[in-house]
């Protein structure tokens, strides 16, 4: 049917990743107040997620035991958020497949969370 067909170009339109330019995505991880968050600048941030993912929101590694690494920061199903591959501490309480979206506020939630862990970006 014709709305079925709309509803799924919006659902897609809304889950769709992203790769960030370096300006925008430094933009974005200012505005969220990334810069000097848990120790570390702005540059410390775009080198992480650069280094990571590229700025693709999309990016997924699978791990030989099962767990994976999502999003921009690549993030771990092993202990900050839930997939069905692989069990989780959970600590973020999310979805993994969340972080893989254009809209990376919840990718932000829960790297400020991993780095007030005692390690910090060592996490990673």
């Amino acid at each position: 049917s014709p709305l079925l067909l709309l509803l799924l170009a919006l659902l897609t339109a809304v889950t769709k990743a992203k790769v960030f330019s370096r300006c925008e995505l430094a933009h974005l991880l200012q505005e969220e107040g990334l810069d000097g968050y848990g120790g570390y600048s702005l540059a410390n941030w775009l080198c992480m997620a650069f280094y990571e993912s590229t700025f693709n929101t999309a990016a997924e590694s699978i791990k030989a035991d099962g767990s994976a690494d999502y999003g921009i920061f690549q993030i771990s199903s092993q202990q900050w958020c839930t997939n069905d591959r692989s069990p989780s501490d959970y600590h973020c309480r999310m979805a993994c497949r969340d972080l893989l979206s254009s809209n990376i506020t919840d990718d932000i939630i829960c790297a400020k969370r991993i780095v007030r862990n005692p390690q910090g970006m060592d996490a990673w």
